[in-house]
Protein backbone atom coordinates (compact mmCIF):
# COMPACT_ATOMS: atom_id res chain seq x y z
CA UNK A 1 0.00 0.00 0.00
CA UNK A 2 1.20 3.32 -0.97
CA UNK A 3 0.12 6.73 1.23
CA UNK A 4 -1.62 9.51 -0.21
CA UNK A 5 -3.13 12.79 0.75
CA UNK A 6 -6.58 14.27 -0.86
CA UNK A 7 -7.23 17.59 -1.83
CA UNK A 8 -8.77 17.83 1.50
CA UNK A 9 -5.66 16.76 3.28
CA UNK A 10 -7.00 13.56 4.55
CA UNK A 11 -4.74 10.23 4.31
CA UNK A 12 -5.88 7.27 2.44
CA UNK A 13 -4.04 4.30 1.12
CA UNK A 14 -4.05 3.19 -2.62
CA UNK A 15 -2.72 -0.17 -4.30
CA UNK A 16 0.20 -0.13 -6.08
CA UNK A 17 -0.01 -1.16 -9.77
CA UNK A 18 1.82 -3.40 -11.83
CA UNK A 19 4.41 -2.21 -9.62
CA UNK A 20 3.82 1.79 -10.48
CA UNK A 21 3.00 4.36 -8.05
CA UNK A 22 -0.61 5.36 -8.63
CA UNK A 23 0.30 8.38 -8.75
CA UNK A 24 2.36 7.93 -11.26
CA UNK A 25 -0.18 5.84 -13.34
CA UNK A 26 -2.78 8.51 -12.92
CA UNK A 27 -0.39 10.80 -14.36
CA UNK A 28 0.51 8.98 -16.62
CA UNK A 29 -2.77 8.58 -18.16
CA UNK A 30 -3.72 12.35 -17.94
CA UNK A 31 -0.77 13.54 -19.77
CA UNK A 32 -1.10 10.52 -22.86
CA UNK A 33 -5.08 12.24 -23.14
CA UNK A 34 -4.16 15.44 -22.94
CA UNK A 35 -1.36 14.58 -26.13
CA UNK A 36 -3.70 12.97 -27.48
CA UNK A 37 -6.31 15.77 -27.41
CA UNK A 38 -3.69 18.43 -28.70
CA UNK A 39 -3.12 16.30 -31.81
CA UNK A 40 -6.88 16.17 -32.85
CA UNK A 41 -6.25 12.30 -34.11
CA UNK A 42 -8.63 10.81 -31.57
CA UNK A 43 -12.05 11.95 -31.21
CA UNK A 44 -11.93 13.71 -28.08
CA UNK A 45 -14.81 11.48 -26.33
CA UNK A 46 -13.49 8.24 -27.70
CA UNK A 47 -10.27 9.65 -25.47
CA UNK A 48 -11.98 10.38 -22.44
CA UNK A 49 -13.76 7.55 -22.41
CA UNK A 50 -10.85 5.00 -22.38
CA UNK A 51 -8.86 7.33 -20.49
CA UNK A 52 -11.81 6.96 -17.45
CA UNK A 53 -11.73 3.25 -18.19
CA UNK A 54 -8.42 3.19 -17.67
CA UNK A 55 -8.53 4.97 -14.04
CA UNK A 56 -11.32 2.51 -13.10
CA UNK A 57 -9.59 -0.66 -14.69
CA UNK A 58 -6.63 0.00 -13.33
CA UNK A 59 -8.03 0.12 -9.69
CA UNK A 60 -6.91 4.16 -9.64
CA UNK A 61 -10.36 5.06 -8.27
CA UNK A 62 -13.64 2.19 -8.37
CA UNK A 63 -17.06 2.64 -9.55
CA UNK A 64 -18.69 4.32 -7.04
CA UNK A 65 -15.44 7.13 -7.29
CA UNK A 66 -15.90 7.00 -10.55
CA UNK A 67 -19.95 7.84 -10.45
CA UNK A 68 -19.55 10.77 -7.75
CA UNK A 69 -17.47 12.00 -9.56
CA UNK A 70 -19.22 12.92 -12.52
CA UNK A 71 -20.65 16.35 -12.50
CA UNK A 72 -25.27 15.54 -12.99
CA UNK A 73 -25.49 19.31 -12.94
CA UNK A 74 -23.26 20.46 -15.60
CA UNK A 75 -24.49 17.56 -17.65
CA UNK A 76 -27.92 18.67 -17.65
CA UNK A 77 -27.15 21.82 -18.06
CA UNK A 78 -25.90 21.33 -21.48
CA UNK A 79 -28.35 18.65 -22.47
CA UNK A 80 -31.36 20.67 -21.29
CA UNK A 81 -30.05 23.75 -23.22
CA UNK A 82 -28.60 21.79 -26.05
CA UNK A 83 -32.70 20.26 -26.85
CA UNK A 84 -34.53 23.92 -26.24
CA UNK A 85 -32.17 25.66 -28.88
CA UNK A 86 -32.54 22.79 -31.13
CA UNK A 87 -35.96 23.22 -31.23
CA UNK A 88 -36.03 26.32 -31.01
CA UNK A 89 -33.72 26.88 -34.47
CA UNK A 90 -36.33 25.27 -36.22
CA UNK A 91 -38.45 28.32 -36.05
CA UNK A 92 -36.39 30.46 -37.86
CA UNK A 93 -35.80 32.72 -34.92
CA UNK A 94 -31.83 33.07 -34.79
CA UNK A 95 -31.85 33.35 -39.10
CA UNK A 96 -34.55 36.26 -38.86
CA UNK A 97 -32.21 38.43 -36.27
CA UNK A 98 -29.05 37.84 -38.34
CA UNK A 99 -30.63 38.89 -41.29
CA UNK A 100 -32.72 41.98 -39.89
CA UNK A 101 -29.52 43.04 -38.25
CA UNK A 102 -27.24 43.29 -41.41
CA UNK A 103 -30.87 45.24 -43.44
CA UNK A 104 -30.63 48.11 -40.16
CA UNK A 105 -27.65 48.88 -40.66
CA UNK A 106 -28.26 49.49 -44.63
CA UNK A 107 -26.20 45.96 -45.71
CA UNK A 108 -22.98 48.09 -45.07
CA UNK A 109 -20.40 45.72 -45.21
CA UNK A 110 -18.54 47.01 -42.12
CA UNK A 111 -21.69 47.45 -40.03
CA UNK A 112 -22.65 44.17 -40.74
CA UNK A 113 -19.48 42.67 -39.28
CA UNK A 114 -19.74 44.92 -36.19
CA UNK A 115 -23.68 43.66 -35.93
CA UNK A 116 -22.73 39.97 -36.12
CA UNK A 117 -20.17 40.61 -34.08
CA UNK A 118 -22.35 42.02 -31.44
CA UNK A 119 -25.18 39.70 -31.69
CA UNK A 120 -22.64 36.81 -31.60
CA UNK A 121 -21.35 38.10 -28.00
CA UNK A 122 -24.89 38.37 -26.90
CA UNK A 123 -26.66 35.27 -28.04
CA UNK A 124 -23.35 33.54 -26.49
CA UNK A 125 -23.94 34.86 -23.24
CA UNK A 126 -27.35 33.79 -23.35
CA UNK A 127 -26.69 30.37 -24.48
CA UNK A 128 -23.75 28.92 -25.25
CA UNK A 129 -21.25 29.72 -27.39
CA UNK A 130 -20.64 26.37 -29.39
CA UNK A 131 -24.37 26.71 -30.03
CA UNK A 132 -24.49 30.23 -31.02
CA UNK A 133 -21.66 29.96 -33.87
CA UNK A 134 -23.53 26.89 -34.86
CA UNK A 135 -26.33 29.29 -35.78
CA UNK A 136 -24.39 32.40 -36.57
CA UNK A 137 -22.03 30.65 -39.42
CA UNK A 138 -24.30 29.24 -41.80
CA UNK A 139 -25.98 32.70 -42.12
CA UNK A 140 -22.32 34.53 -42.15
CA UNK A 141 -21.58 32.09 -45.26
CA UNK A 142 -24.70 33.32 -47.04
CA UNK A 143 -24.63 37.42 -46.45
CA UNK A 144 -20.42 37.13 -47.51
CA UNK A 145 -21.58 35.36 -50.40
CA UNK A 146 -23.97 37.87 -51.16
CA UNK A 147 -21.38 40.38 -51.02
CA UNK A 148 -19.09 38.51 -52.83
CA UNK A 149 -15.96 38.91 -50.23
CA UNK A 150 -14.16 36.31 -47.94
CA UNK A 151 -15.58 35.11 -44.97
CA UNK A 152 -12.20 34.80 -42.92
CA UNK A 153 -12.84 38.68 -41.26
CA UNK A 154 -16.36 38.02 -40.33
CA UNK A 155 -15.58 34.48 -39.10
CA UNK A 156 -12.81 35.37 -36.84
CA UNK A 157 -14.65 38.44 -35.38
CA UNK A 158 -17.56 35.84 -34.36
CA UNK A 159 -15.02 33.39 -32.96
CA UNK A 160 -13.67 36.17 -30.59
CA UNK A 161 -17.03 37.79 -30.12
CA UNK A 162 -18.33 34.43 -28.78
CA UNK A 163 -15.93 33.45 -26.58
CA UNK A 164 -15.80 36.97 -25.17
CA UNK A 165 -19.61 37.10 -24.48
CA UNK A 166 -19.42 33.47 -22.85
CA UNK A 167 -17.48 35.05 -20.37
CA UNK A 168 -20.23 37.21 -19.33
CA UNK A 169 -23.17 34.41 -17.92
CA UNK A 170 -22.60 31.21 -15.85
CA UNK A 171 -24.17 28.98 -19.51
CA UNK A 172 -22.27 31.32 -22.06
CA UNK A 173 -19.48 28.93 -22.01
CA UNK A 174 -18.72 25.41 -20.80
CA UNK A 175 -15.89 26.42 -18.37
CA UNK A 176 -18.09 28.58 -16.74
CA UNK A 177 -20.62 26.03 -16.23
CA UNK A 178 -18.21 23.82 -14.72
CA UNK A 179 -16.98 26.24 -12.41
CA UNK A 180 -20.66 27.26 -11.21
CA UNK A 181 -21.53 23.84 -10.62
CA UNK A 182 -18.24 23.27 -8.92
CA UNK A 183 -18.41 26.14 -6.34
CA UNK A 184 -21.97 27.17 -6.29
CA UNK A 185 -21.84 29.71 -8.00
CA UNK A 186 -25.56 31.10 -9.61
CA UNK A 187 -26.18 33.10 -12.80
CA UNK A 188 -26.50 35.94 -11.26
CA UNK A 189 -23.20 35.88 -9.88
CA UNK A 190 -21.61 35.51 -12.97
CA UNK A 191 -23.42 37.98 -14.47
CA UNK A 192 -22.85 40.77 -11.96
CA UNK A 193 -18.85 39.86 -11.52
CA UNK A 194 -18.05 38.67 -15.14
CA UNK A 195 -20.65 40.73 -17.03
CA UNK A 196 -18.86 44.27 -17.05
CA UNK A 197 -15.30 43.19 -17.32
CA UNK A 198 -16.94 40.99 -21.09
CA UNK A 199 -18.31 44.28 -21.93
CA UNK A 200 -15.25 45.95 -21.58
CA UNK A 201 -13.58 43.27 -23.38
CA UNK A 202 -16.95 43.39 -26.37
CA UNK A 203 -16.03 47.50 -26.60
CA UNK A 204 -12.13 47.00 -27.26
CA UNK A 205 -12.90 43.65 -29.51
CA UNK A 206 -15.28 45.92 -31.41
CA UNK A 207 -12.84 48.90 -32.15
CA UNK A 208 -10.21 46.48 -33.32
CA UNK A 209 -12.22 44.70 -35.90
CA UNK A 210 -13.60 47.95 -37.16
CA UNK A 211 -10.15 49.37 -37.67
CA UNK A 212 -8.64 46.63 -39.38
CA UNK A 213 -11.62 45.62 -41.52
CA UNK A 214 -13.04 48.95 -42.64
CA UNK A 215 -10.55 49.83 -45.82
CA UNK A 216 -10.79 46.42 -47.24
CA UNK A 217 -14.73 45.97 -46.84
CA UNK A 218 -15.66 49.83 -47.81
CA UNK A 219 -14.41 48.61 -51.14
CA UNK A 220 -17.39 46.57 -52.31
CA UNK A 221 -19.82 47.36 -54.23
CA UNK A 222 -22.89 48.97 -53.52
CA UNK A 223 -24.76 46.33 -55.52
CA UNK A 224 -23.33 43.45 -53.68
CA UNK A 225 -25.02 45.61 -50.12
CA UNK A 226 -28.54 45.24 -52.27
CA UNK A 227 -28.18 41.66 -52.53
CA UNK A 228 -28.56 42.00 -48.74
CA UNK A 229 -31.58 44.31 -48.67
CA UNK A 230 -33.08 41.83 -50.93
CA UNK A 231 -33.88 39.46 -47.87
CA UNK A 232 -36.86 38.50 -46.78
CA UNK A 233 -36.23 38.26 -42.75
CA UNK A 234 -39.91 37.21 -42.16
CA UNK A 235 -39.69 34.41 -44.40
CA UNK A 236 -37.09 33.03 -42.22
CA UNK A 237 -39.57 32.34 -39.76
CA UNK A 238 -40.97 29.10 -40.38
CA UNK A 239 -42.96 28.29 -37.38
CA UNK A 240 -44.29 31.72 -35.48
CA UNK A 241 -46.16 29.75 -32.79
CA UNK A 242 -42.85 27.59 -32.15
CA UNK A 243 -41.36 30.63 -31.76
CA UNK A 244 -43.75 31.88 -29.36
CA UNK A 245 -43.25 29.07 -27.10
CA UNK A 246 -39.65 28.56 -27.53
CA UNK A 247 -39.09 32.54 -26.37
CA UNK A 248 -41.53 31.76 -23.54
CA UNK A 249 -39.99 28.77 -22.28
CA UNK A 250 -36.35 30.47 -22.73
CA UNK A 251 -37.34 33.07 -20.78
CA UNK A 252 -38.70 30.56 -18.00
CA UNK A 253 -35.36 28.99 -17.56
CA UNK A 254 -33.27 32.15 -17.71
CA UNK A 255 -35.68 33.30 -14.71
CA UNK A 256 -34.98 29.67 -13.33
CA UNK A 257 -31.20 30.92 -13.71
CA UNK A 258 -31.74 33.67 -11.94
CA UNK A 259 -34.39 32.72 -9.12
CA UNK A 260 -33.55 29.20 -8.60
CA UNK A 261 -30.49 29.22 -6.52
CA UNK A 262 -31.91 31.21 -3.74
CA UNK A 263 -34.08 27.70 -3.69
CA UNK A 264 -32.07 24.94 -4.08
CA UNK A 265 -32.83 24.64 -7.63
CA UNK A 266 -29.82 24.06 -9.85
CA UNK A 267 -29.18 25.26 -13.15
CA UNK A 268 -29.01 21.91 -14.36
CA UNK A 269 -32.69 21.16 -12.91
CA UNK A 270 -33.90 24.54 -15.00
CA UNK A 271 -32.53 23.78 -18.07
CA UNK A 272 -34.18 20.32 -18.83
CA UNK A 273 -37.68 21.14 -17.15
CA UNK A 274 -37.53 23.86 -19.69
CA UNK A 275 -36.67 21.05 -22.39
CA UNK A 276 -39.46 18.69 -21.20
CA UNK A 277 -41.79 21.75 -21.39
CA UNK A 278 -40.89 22.91 -24.56
CA UNK A 279 -41.18 19.45 -26.32
CA UNK A 280 -44.13 19.08 -24.36
CA UNK A 281 -45.21 22.04 -26.24
CA UNK A 282 -43.98 21.74 -29.33
CA UNK A 283 -44.36 18.02 -30.07
CA UNK A 284 -47.81 17.34 -27.93
CA UNK A 285 -50.75 17.29 -30.15
CA UNK A 286 -48.76 14.93 -32.47
CA UNK A 287 -49.69 11.33 -32.75
CA UNK A 288 -48.09 9.20 -31.05
CA UNK A 289 -45.82 7.52 -33.50
CA UNK A 290 -44.70 11.15 -35.09
CA UNK A 291 -44.40 12.76 -31.52
CA UNK A 292 -41.57 9.72 -30.83
CA UNK A 293 -40.30 10.38 -34.09
CA UNK A 294 -39.69 14.05 -33.19
CA UNK A 295 -38.04 13.43 -29.98
CA UNK A 296 -36.09 11.12 -31.28
CA UNK A 297 -34.77 13.34 -33.81
CA UNK A 298 -34.45 16.45 -31.38
CA UNK A 299 -32.05 13.73 -28.87
CA UNK A 300 -30.14 13.74 -32.16
CA UNK A 301 -29.02 17.11 -32.52
CA UNK A 302 -27.62 16.70 -28.93
CA UNK A 303 -23.73 17.16 -29.33
CA UNK A 304 -23.40 13.49 -27.22
CA UNK A 305 -19.52 13.69 -27.94
CA UNK A 306 -19.91 16.73 -25.96
CA UNK A 307 -21.37 15.12 -23.24
CA UNK A 308 -19.74 11.72 -23.33
CA UNK A 309 -16.17 13.69 -23.55
CA UNK A 310 -17.70 16.02 -20.27
CA UNK A 311 -18.30 12.89 -18.61
CA UNK A 312 -15.31 10.65 -19.28
CA UNK A 313 -12.92 13.96 -18.02
CA UNK A 314 -14.95 14.00 -15.00
CA UNK A 315 -13.86 10.64 -14.16
CA UNK A 316 -10.26 11.37 -15.15
CA UNK A 317 -9.99 14.38 -13.04
CA UNK A 318 -11.66 12.53 -10.02
CA UNK A 319 -9.00 9.68 -10.46
CA UNK A 320 -6.06 12.50 -10.29
CA UNK A 321 -7.69 14.31 -7.78
CA UNK A 322 -7.96 10.90 -5.82
CA UNK A 323 -4.11 10.30 -5.84
CA UNK A 324 -3.06 13.67 -4.67
CA UNK A 325 -1.59 14.95 -7.52
CA UNK A 326 -4.10 17.94 -8.06
CA UNK A 327 -3.32 18.66 -3.96
CA UNK A 328 0.72 18.67 -4.74
CA UNK A 329 0.21 21.56 -7.03
CA UNK A 330 -1.86 23.60 -5.31
CA UNK A 331 0.79 23.43 -2.24
CA UNK A 332 3.29 24.51 -5.28
CA UNK A 333 1.18 27.02 -6.67
CA UNK A 334 0.81 28.67 -2.89
CA UNK A 335 4.76 27.99 -2.49
CA UNK A 336 5.46 29.98 -5.19
CA UNK A 337 2.84 33.02 -4.30
CA UNK A 338 4.42 32.97 -1.08
CA UNK A 339 0.82 31.82 0.06
CA UNK A 340 -0.32 35.76 -1.22
CA UNK A 341 -4.01 35.70 -2.32
CA UNK A 342 -3.95 38.03 -4.64
CA UNK A 343 -0.49 36.73 -6.45
CA UNK A 344 -2.26 33.21 -6.12
CA UNK A 345 -5.19 34.43 -8.30
CA UNK A 346 -2.59 36.81 -10.82
CA UNK A 347 -0.65 33.47 -10.97
CA UNK A 348 -4.04 31.02 -11.85
CA UNK A 349 -5.41 33.74 -14.26
CA UNK A 350 -2.23 34.15 -16.50
CA UNK A 351 -1.77 30.36 -16.87
CA UNK A 352 -5.27 29.88 -17.49
CA UNK A 353 -5.37 32.83 -19.94
CA UNK A 354 -1.91 31.09 -21.69
CA UNK A 355 -2.90 27.42 -21.54
CA UNK A 356 -6.13 27.85 -22.52
CA UNK A 357 -5.18 29.43 -25.53
CA UNK A 358 -2.84 26.13 -25.97
CA UNK A 359 -5.07 23.52 -24.68
CA UNK A 360 -8.84 23.07 -25.19
CA UNK A 361 -9.83 25.27 -21.85
CA UNK A 362 -12.90 22.52 -20.86
CA UNK A 363 -10.14 19.77 -19.91
CA UNK A 364 -7.62 22.54 -18.41
CA UNK A 365 -10.53 24.14 -16.25
CA UNK A 366 -11.97 20.64 -14.69
CA UNK A 367 -8.24 19.82 -14.35
CA UNK A 368 -7.76 23.06 -12.22
CA UNK A 369 -11.44 23.14 -9.85
CA UNK A 370 -10.17 20.60 -7.40
CA UNK A 371 -6.92 22.27 -6.86
CA UNK A 372 -8.82 25.38 -6.60
CA UNK A 373 -10.57 23.92 -3.99
CA UNK A 374 -7.76 22.38 -2.37
CA UNK A 375 -6.73 26.09 -1.47
CA UNK A 376 -9.51 26.56 0.89
CA UNK A 377 -7.14 25.18 3.40
CA UNK A 378 -4.74 27.90 3.37
CA UNK A 379 -7.14 30.76 2.61
CA UNK A 380 -10.30 29.97 4.38
CA UNK A 381 -13.19 28.70 2.19
CA UNK A 382 -15.35 31.71 1.85
CA UNK A 383 -12.16 33.86 0.73
CA UNK A 384 -11.36 31.94 -2.46
CA UNK A 385 -14.07 33.43 -4.90
CA UNK A 386 -11.69 35.96 -6.32
CA UNK A 387 -9.50 32.82 -7.95
CA UNK A 388 -12.71 31.25 -9.21
CA UNK A 389 -13.37 34.46 -11.28
CA UNK A 390 -9.55 34.30 -12.10
CA UNK A 391 -10.54 31.03 -13.54
CA UNK A 392 -13.25 31.68 -15.36
CA UNK A 393 -11.86 34.77 -17.20
CA UNK A 394 -8.78 33.24 -17.59
CA UNK A 395 -9.90 30.07 -19.39
CA UNK A 396 -12.74 31.95 -21.32
CA UNK A 397 -10.43 35.21 -22.97
CA UNK A 398 -7.86 32.46 -23.83
CA UNK A 399 -10.12 30.28 -25.51
CA UNK A 400 -9.54 33.47 -28.01
CA UNK A 401 -5.38 32.83 -28.66
CA UNK A 402 -5.29 29.98 -30.57
CA UNK A 403 -7.83 28.02 -33.38
CA UNK A 404 -7.42 24.72 -30.40
CA UNK A 405 -8.27 27.36 -27.32
CA UNK A 406 -11.97 26.81 -27.57
CA UNK A 407 -14.63 24.11 -29.01
CA UNK A 408 -16.29 27.26 -30.79
CA UNK A 409 -12.93 28.05 -32.34
CA UNK A 410 -12.58 24.43 -33.99
CA UNK A 411 -16.47 24.53 -34.59
CA UNK A 412 -16.43 27.64 -37.05
CA UNK A 413 -12.94 26.35 -38.81
CA UNK A 414 -15.26 23.43 -39.85
CA UNK A 415 -17.53 25.54 -41.33
CA UNK A 416 -14.62 27.95 -43.35
CA UNK A 417 -13.55 24.21 -44.38
CA UNK A 418 -16.67 23.24 -45.75
CA UNK A 419 -16.69 26.88 -47.49
CA UNK A 420 -13.57 25.76 -48.94
CA UNK A 421 -12.12 29.14 -47.41
CA UNK A 422 -9.99 27.26 -44.34
CA UNK A 423 -8.69 29.02 -41.74
CA UNK A 424 -5.20 28.07 -40.82
CA UNK A 425 -3.65 27.50 -37.54
CA UNK A 426 -0.98 30.60 -38.11
CA UNK A 427 -3.46 32.10 -39.53
CA UNK A 428 -5.81 32.31 -36.87
CA UNK A 429 -2.48 32.79 -34.08
CA UNK A 430 -1.72 35.94 -35.59
CA UNK A 431 -4.70 37.94 -35.91
CA UNK A 432 -6.14 36.37 -32.48
CA UNK A 433 -3.55 35.93 -29.81
CA UNK A 434 -2.67 39.79 -29.89
CA UNK A 435 -6.42 40.18 -29.18
CA UNK A 436 -6.28 37.94 -26.53
CA UNK A 437 -3.55 39.59 -24.61
CA UNK A 438 -5.07 43.01 -25.07
CA UNK A 439 -8.32 41.20 -23.05
CA UNK A 440 -6.28 39.67 -20.51
CA UNK A 441 -4.34 42.79 -19.26
CA UNK A 442 -7.92 44.59 -19.15
CA UNK A 443 -9.22 41.40 -17.14
CA UNK A 444 -6.22 41.37 -15.07
CA UNK A 445 -6.77 44.72 -14.13
CA UNK A 446 -10.05 44.69 -13.56
CA UNK A 447 -9.72 41.78 -10.70
CA UNK A 448 -6.88 43.87 -9.42
CA UNK A 449 -9.39 47.02 -8.90
CA UNK A 450 -12.29 44.65 -8.07
CA UNK A 451 -11.02 42.26 -5.72
CA UNK A 452 -7.35 43.69 -4.62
Amino acid sequence: MHGQVDAGGHAFSVPHLLGIDPLWMATGILILVYAILITEKLNRAILAMLGASLMVIFGIINQQQAVAGVDANTLALLIGMMVIVAITSKSGLFQYVAIKAAKVVKANPTGILIMLTLITAVFSALLDNVTTVLLIAPITLLITDALGTKVFPFFMAEILASNVGGTATLIGDPPNILIGSAAGLSFNDFAVNLAPIAMVCLVALTGIIYLVNRRALSQIPASASAKIMEFDEKSAITDVRLMVKALFVLALVILGFTAGHSYGIQPGTSALAGAGLLMLLAYAGQDAEHQSESVHHIFGEVEWVTILFFGGLFVIVAAVEHVGLLAMFAEFVLNVTDGDLMWTAFLVFWASGILSAILDNIPFVATMIPMIQATADTFGPDKIEPLWWSLALGACLGGNGTLLGASANLTVAAFAEKAKQPISFMAFTKFAFPIMILTLVLANIYIWLRYF
